[in-house]
């Protein structure tokens, strides 16, 4: 539950960022026909972005009769989340790595890579698997199209500030002067789109630590995710793979994340900060004392 609010406060923060620069840049007009633009955007990759990203990385779908017992742990981690079975697909990439799409859970999909089927036990897998069902179940292709639309906003806000820079002075839907001062708008043009990735990124870190948990709790086993975790990482690290920055977010294990401060600019997580956290939740749950 802790996530979740996490998730809502985030996108309040979000939101009043868009009402904030909105009002203060393009006026009523000016925000809805950003609003508009985000929105139509973001929703068409919404319903489309499942088959696009698995066309992609050239992923193709695995017949139960090709690995029955893939099909029998999906379909019990589905019955265990109360979700209908994902579909399931082979991404031919060495990297071990797995991510799920869909819009939601009559939609859903799981895709893991030839690489991490050969470098995870069952178990393990199980965890990893688990992980990206709680994404389908959690809905967060949706809760990321929602923080894309607004952020989108926030930048067409922007856009919108630098053409009046250009061609004179910002004014209002009214016509009245803005009140902002050159330094000001240039100020609010650099800052205000960082201040939106940051957010959206760290509603998506948000939601890995949902997955991580709800996933955990789905499977049953949260240090066989934890197990995992260690693995994958150390193995993106070592085994380059061309992925697409703009669907990074969507794996398990993000391999241009980085360390330090530059954690508030990575989709994920640190790994030792959710290895942590599931040994934590196996503590709770009575698994370690």
């Amino acid at each position: 539950m802790g996530y979740m609010i996490r998730t809502v406060l985030l996108l309040g923060l979000l939101t009043g960022l868009f009402l904030f620069v909105g009002n203060l840049v393009g006026g009523k007009t000016g925000m809805i026909i950003a609003l508009i633009l985000a929105g139509v955007m973001n929703f068409l990759a919404y319903w489309f972005s499942g088959k696009i990203v698995l066309a992609m990385y050239g992923a193709r779908e695995i017949d139960r009769s090709e690995a029955p017992w893939l099909h029998d742990m999906v379909e019990d981690l589905a019955r265990r989340a109360n979700i209908p079975k994902p579909r399931i697909y082979l991404v031919p990439m060495e990297q071990p790595n797995a991510f799920a799409t869909g819009r939601g859970p009559s939609d859903g999909a799981v895709a893991v890579t030839s690489g991490i089927l050969r470098l995870l036990d069952g178990d393990e897998l199980r965890g990893v698997l688990a992980h990206e069902i709680a994404h389908i179940k959690n809905r967060d292709v949706l809760v990321a199209t929602m923080a894309a639309t607004i952020a989108g906003a926030i930048s067409y806000l922007v856009n919108m500030l630098q053409w009046a820079l250009i061609f004179g002075h910002p004014r209002d839907e009214e016509g009245n002067q803005n009140p902002l001062s050159l330094i000001g708008s240039l100020l609010l043009i650099i800052i205000t789109p960082i201040i939106a990735t940051i957010i959206q990124l760290a509603i998506s870190r948000s939601r890995e630590y949902l997955a991580d948990e709800t996933g955990a709790k789905i499977s049953g086993d949260p240090l066989a995710l934890a197990r995992a975790l260690e693995k994958i990482h150390y193995y993106v690290h070592s085994i380059p793979a061309e992925v697409n920055q703009g669907t990074a977010h969507l794996f398990i294990e993000n391999p241009l994340k980085g360390e330090g401060i530059w954690e508030l600019f990575s989709t994920h997580p640190s790994t030792e900060k959710r290895i942590q956290r599931l040994k934590e939740l196996a503590r709770r749950m009575g698994l370690i004392y």
